[in-house]
């Protein structure tokens, strides 16, 4: 089986977040955007379909959004995720990226604000940016009750 936890391309969150806000910088408008985010999406690890189930599931997604948090010997979490909406799935693997493979206190210390700084909660639907940052808030829900 693939591993389908998502390593970090970056050397910390802020650094993902600066290459995303650089990424998006590149295109001219939300469409296109919104593509290259799709596109993000399908390049995510295959996540396993015993996990699609509602122990996985996150609330507070209008589409099924399913994750798994794993902690490894390094002290980091690393983090897989799913969506059955393109888009969605586009947005899992922009969070995965900022938070996968980060220390417990780092994720805890990047604030979800990220989203609307780079205009990404504003430019979805409102039910799509209250998902994302429901994803967001799960995966720090879950390192702080990792333990210290």
């Amino acid at each position: 089986m693939t591993d389908p936890f998502v390593k970090p391309e970056d050397d910390t969150a802020a650094d993902a977040i600066a290459e995303i806000g650089e990424e998006l910088a590149l295109f001219d408008d939300w469409m296109q955007r919104y593509q290259y985010i799709i596109e993000l999406g399908r390049k995510l690890p295959p996540f396993p379909p015993a996990w699609q189930d509602d122990a996985h599931r996150v609330p507070g997604c209008q589409s099924q959004v399913w994750m798994e948090v794993q902690p490894r010997d390094d002290g980091a979490l690393y983090l897989a995720g799913a969506s059955d909406a393109a888009i969605v799935s586009g947005l899992v693997a922009l969070l995965l990226r900022v938070y996968s493979g980060r220390s417990r206190q780092e994720i805890l210390d990047t604030d979800p604000a990220f989203l609307r700084d780079l205009g990404l909660v504003q430019a979805l639907s409102t039910n799509r940016g209250n998902g994302v940052e429901a994803m967001a808030q799960a995966i720090r829900k879950a390192a702080a009750a990792m333990p210290a």
